[in-house]
Protein backbone atom coordinates (compact mmCIF):
# COMPACT_ATOMS: atom_id res chain seq x y z
CA UNK A 1 0.00 0.00 0.00
CA UNK A 2 2.82 2.07 0.68
CA UNK A 3 4.01 1.81 -2.74
CA UNK A 4 1.09 3.31 -4.09
CA UNK A 5 1.12 6.61 -3.10
CA UNK A 6 5.24 6.39 -3.84
CA UNK A 7 4.50 5.72 -7.66
CA UNK A 8 1.47 8.27 -8.05
CA UNK A 9 3.98 11.42 -6.45
CA UNK A 10 6.54 10.14 -9.25
CA UNK A 11 3.77 10.02 -11.36
CA UNK A 12 2.57 13.69 -10.80
CA UNK A 13 6.05 14.85 -10.44
CA UNK A 14 7.26 13.52 -13.53
CA UNK A 15 3.94 14.79 -15.19
CA UNK A 16 5.04 18.85 -13.62
CA UNK A 17 8.27 18.08 -15.22
CA UNK A 18 6.74 17.51 -18.45
CA UNK A 19 4.39 20.61 -17.93
CA UNK A 20 6.92 23.00 -17.23
CA UNK A 21 9.55 21.82 -20.31
CA UNK A 22 6.66 22.08 -22.38
CA UNK A 23 6.29 25.59 -21.02
CA UNK A 24 9.92 26.60 -21.45
CA UNK A 25 10.17 25.58 -24.56
CA UNK A 26 6.61 27.44 -25.79
CA UNK A 27 8.14 30.63 -23.62
CA UNK A 28 11.81 30.06 -26.12
CA UNK A 29 9.69 29.09 -29.58
CA UNK A 30 7.43 32.59 -28.82
CA UNK A 31 11.17 34.68 -28.07
CA UNK A 32 12.79 33.24 -31.38
CA UNK A 33 9.33 34.49 -33.31
CA UNK A 34 9.49 37.76 -31.69
CA UNK A 35 12.71 38.24 -31.87
CA UNK A 36 13.10 36.99 -36.17
CA UNK A 37 10.66 39.63 -36.94
CA UNK A 38 12.57 42.17 -35.31
CA UNK A 39 16.20 41.02 -35.94
CA UNK A 40 17.16 40.12 -39.42
CA UNK A 41 19.94 39.59 -39.07
CA UNK A 42 19.22 36.15 -36.24
CA UNK A 43 18.69 33.45 -38.78
CA UNK A 44 21.09 34.39 -40.94
CA UNK A 45 24.04 34.38 -38.20
CA UNK A 46 22.53 31.21 -36.50
CA UNK A 47 22.38 29.54 -40.02
CA UNK A 48 26.58 30.92 -40.45
CA UNK A 49 27.42 29.64 -36.96
CA UNK A 50 26.14 26.32 -37.89
CA UNK A 51 27.39 25.51 -40.93
CA UNK A 52 30.54 27.30 -40.20
CA UNK A 53 31.05 24.65 -37.13
CA UNK A 54 30.40 22.05 -39.69
CA UNK A 55 32.98 23.35 -42.31
CA UNK A 56 35.69 23.35 -39.66
CA UNK A 57 34.64 20.13 -37.97
CA UNK A 58 35.07 18.61 -41.28
CA UNK A 59 38.00 20.08 -42.18
CA UNK A 60 39.97 19.35 -38.87
CA UNK A 61 38.80 15.58 -39.27
CA UNK A 62 40.31 15.75 -42.99
CA UNK A 63 43.62 15.58 -41.54
CA UNK A 64 43.40 12.39 -39.57
CA UNK A 65 40.50 11.08 -42.42
CA UNK A 66 37.74 10.89 -39.75
CA UNK A 67 35.95 14.33 -41.65
CA UNK A 68 33.09 12.18 -40.92
CA UNK A 69 32.94 11.98 -36.98
CA UNK A 70 34.06 15.52 -36.94
CA UNK A 71 31.75 16.69 -38.94
CA UNK A 72 28.80 16.33 -36.80
CA UNK A 73 30.92 17.59 -33.66
CA UNK A 74 31.35 20.22 -35.61
CA UNK A 75 27.61 20.85 -36.57
CA UNK A 76 27.19 20.55 -32.22
CA UNK A 77 29.57 23.04 -31.56
CA UNK A 78 27.80 25.59 -34.27
CA UNK A 79 24.98 25.02 -33.15
CA UNK A 80 25.59 25.50 -29.40
CA UNK A 81 27.31 28.46 -30.76
CA UNK A 82 23.75 29.93 -32.97
CA UNK A 83 21.58 29.24 -29.71
CA UNK A 84 24.34 31.66 -27.51
CA UNK A 85 23.68 34.66 -29.91
CA UNK A 86 20.27 33.71 -30.24
CA UNK A 87 20.24 34.63 -26.29
CA UNK A 88 22.70 37.21 -26.43
CA UNK A 89 20.17 38.96 -29.19
CA UNK A 90 17.17 38.09 -27.14
CA UNK A 91 18.38 39.94 -23.79
CA UNK A 92 19.85 43.02 -26.02
CA UNK A 93 15.89 43.46 -27.78
CA UNK A 94 14.46 43.18 -23.90
CA UNK A 95 16.91 45.76 -22.44
CA UNK A 96 16.81 47.93 -25.42
CA UNK A 97 12.70 48.43 -25.08
CA UNK A 98 12.76 48.72 -21.55
CA UNK A 99 15.24 51.00 -21.42
CA UNK A 100 14.15 54.48 -19.86
CA UNK A 101 10.95 53.08 -18.54
CA UNK A 102 9.79 53.44 -15.02
CA UNK A 103 10.68 50.02 -13.24
CA UNK A 104 13.08 48.92 -15.81
CA UNK A 105 15.63 48.68 -12.61
CA UNK A 106 13.77 46.84 -10.58
CA UNK A 107 12.98 44.26 -13.05
CA UNK A 108 16.32 43.67 -13.56
CA UNK A 109 17.57 43.51 -9.97
CA UNK A 110 14.93 41.03 -9.47
CA UNK A 111 16.80 38.92 -12.54
CA UNK A 112 19.99 38.82 -11.19
CA UNK A 113 21.62 35.49 -10.54
CA UNK A 114 23.45 34.79 -7.79
CA UNK A 115 23.59 35.23 -4.21
CA UNK A 116 21.60 38.65 -3.78
CA UNK A 117 18.70 39.76 -1.70
CA UNK A 118 16.41 42.23 -3.63
CA UNK A 119 14.17 44.39 -2.11
CA UNK A 120 12.74 46.60 -4.77
CA UNK A 121 11.06 50.13 -4.09
CA UNK A 122 12.94 50.79 -0.30
CA UNK A 123 11.91 54.84 -1.50
CA UNK A 124 9.86 56.33 -4.37
CA UNK A 125 8.52 59.15 -5.25
CA UNK A 126 4.54 60.03 -7.40
CA UNK A 127 6.56 60.46 -10.61
CA UNK A 128 7.51 56.53 -10.60
CA UNK A 129 11.62 57.65 -9.25
CA UNK A 130 12.88 54.77 -6.95
CA UNK A 131 15.44 53.35 -4.68
CA UNK A 132 15.96 49.79 -4.44
CA UNK A 133 18.81 48.15 -2.35
CA UNK A 134 20.20 44.50 -3.02
CA UNK A 135 22.56 42.79 -0.25
CA UNK A 136 25.26 41.15 -1.71
CA UNK A 137 28.74 40.05 -0.82
CA UNK A 138 30.00 43.82 -1.78
CA UNK A 139 27.49 44.85 1.11
CA UNK A 140 24.80 46.70 0.28
CA UNK A 141 23.36 48.45 -2.72
CA UNK A 142 21.39 51.14 -3.67
CA UNK A 143 20.04 51.23 -7.13
CA UNK A 144 18.33 54.54 -8.09
CA UNK A 145 16.20 55.32 -11.60
CA UNK A 146 14.25 57.90 -12.36
CA UNK A 147 14.56 61.63 -12.80
CA UNK A 148 18.61 62.58 -11.90
CA UNK A 149 17.61 65.56 -9.68
CA UNK A 150 15.06 63.74 -7.97
CA UNK A 151 16.52 60.13 -7.28
CA UNK A 152 20.09 62.07 -6.33
CA UNK A 153 18.47 63.01 -3.00
CA UNK A 154 16.49 60.76 -2.93
CA UNK A 155 19.43 58.23 -2.75
CA UNK A 156 21.48 60.51 -0.66
CA UNK A 157 18.27 60.50 2.09
CA UNK A 158 17.89 56.28 1.37
CA UNK A 159 21.95 55.74 1.78
CA UNK A 160 22.23 57.76 5.45
CA UNK A 161 18.99 55.57 6.50
CA UNK A 162 21.00 52.79 5.60
CA UNK A 163 24.59 53.64 7.10
CA UNK A 164 22.84 53.97 10.55
CA UNK A 165 22.05 50.25 10.73
CA UNK A 166 25.01 48.32 9.01
CA UNK A 167 27.67 50.04 10.45
CA UNK A 168 31.31 49.60 8.59
CA UNK A 169 29.56 47.24 5.64
CA UNK A 170 30.02 48.95 2.65
CA UNK A 171 27.50 50.57 0.91
CA UNK A 172 27.12 51.46 -2.90
CA UNK A 173 25.22 54.06 -4.65
CA UNK A 174 24.36 53.29 -8.62
CA UNK A 175 21.95 55.79 -10.77
CA UNK A 176 20.71 53.62 -13.59
CA UNK A 177 20.79 55.97 -16.72
CA UNK A 178 22.63 57.16 -20.06
CA UNK A 179 24.30 59.98 -18.67
CA UNK A 180 27.57 60.50 -18.06
CA UNK A 181 28.25 59.10 -13.91
CA UNK A 182 25.34 56.69 -14.65
CA UNK A 183 25.38 53.06 -15.16
CA UNK A 184 23.09 52.15 -18.39
CA UNK A 185 20.68 49.62 -17.96
CA UNK A 186 22.11 46.48 -20.06
CA UNK A 187 25.12 46.69 -17.99
CA UNK A 188 23.40 47.01 -14.53
CA UNK A 189 24.42 43.46 -13.67
CA UNK A 190 28.11 43.12 -15.08
CA UNK A 191 28.45 46.01 -12.97
CA UNK A 192 26.66 44.87 -9.54
CA UNK A 193 28.97 41.46 -10.78
CA UNK A 194 32.20 43.78 -10.48
CA UNK A 195 32.01 45.10 -7.05
CA UNK A 196 34.50 43.91 -4.47
CA UNK A 197 33.54 41.03 -2.16
CA UNK A 198 33.61 42.29 1.32
CA UNK A 199 31.27 40.81 3.43
CA UNK A 200 30.57 36.46 4.20
CA UNK A 201 27.40 34.75 3.22
CA UNK A 202 26.80 34.55 6.82
CA UNK A 203 26.32 38.36 6.80
CA UNK A 204 23.87 38.67 4.81
CA UNK A 205 21.32 36.71 6.68
CA UNK A 206 21.78 39.23 9.16
CA UNK A 207 22.19 42.45 7.30
CA UNK A 208 18.82 41.84 5.84
CA UNK A 209 16.68 41.02 9.17
CA UNK A 210 18.07 44.27 10.35
CA UNK A 211 17.38 46.25 6.87
CA UNK A 212 13.56 45.23 6.67
CA UNK A 213 13.17 46.84 9.99
CA UNK A 214 13.64 49.90 8.25
CA UNK A 215 10.86 49.49 6.64
CA UNK A 216 9.83 51.22 2.87
CA UNK A 217 9.39 55.03 2.99
CA UNK A 218 7.20 53.95 -0.28
CA UNK A 219 4.57 51.55 -0.70
CA UNK A 220 5.11 48.90 -3.88
CA UNK A 221 2.32 50.31 -6.10
CA UNK A 222 4.65 53.25 -6.29
CA UNK A 223 6.44 51.60 -8.95
CA UNK A 224 4.88 49.16 -12.00
CA UNK A 225 5.77 45.50 -11.79
CA UNK A 226 8.76 46.09 -14.74
CA UNK A 227 9.23 48.39 -17.24
CA UNK A 228 5.83 49.78 -17.91
CA UNK A 229 4.38 48.88 -21.66
CA UNK A 230 5.42 51.21 -24.14
CA UNK A 231 2.96 54.02 -24.72
CA UNK A 232 1.51 53.43 -21.35
CA UNK A 233 0.24 56.72 -20.15
CA UNK A 234 2.40 57.78 -17.12
CA UNK A 235 0.00 60.65 -16.08
CA UNK A 236 -2.95 57.97 -14.87
CA UNK A 237 -0.46 56.01 -12.80
CA UNK A 238 1.05 58.81 -11.12
CA UNK A 239 -2.81 59.58 -10.12
CA UNK A 240 -2.56 55.89 -8.87
CA UNK A 241 -0.25 56.27 -6.81
CA UNK A 242 -1.44 59.05 -5.02
CA UNK A 243 -4.47 57.87 -4.51
CA UNK A 244 -3.03 54.64 -2.81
Amino acid sequence: MADKPDKAAKAEAKRARRAASKQRRSQIFEAFKMQRREDKLLIPLMVGCVLLGGGLGFLIGLFWGLQWFTLPLGVAVGALAAVSIFGRRVQKTVYTKADGQPGAAGWALDNLRGQWRVTTSIAGTTHLDAVHRVIGLPGVVLVAEGAPHRVKSLLAQEKKRTARVVGNVPIYDIVVGNDEGQVPLSKLHVHMRKLPRNIQRKQMDSLETRLAALGSRTGTAAMPKGPMPQGAKIRSVQRTVRRR
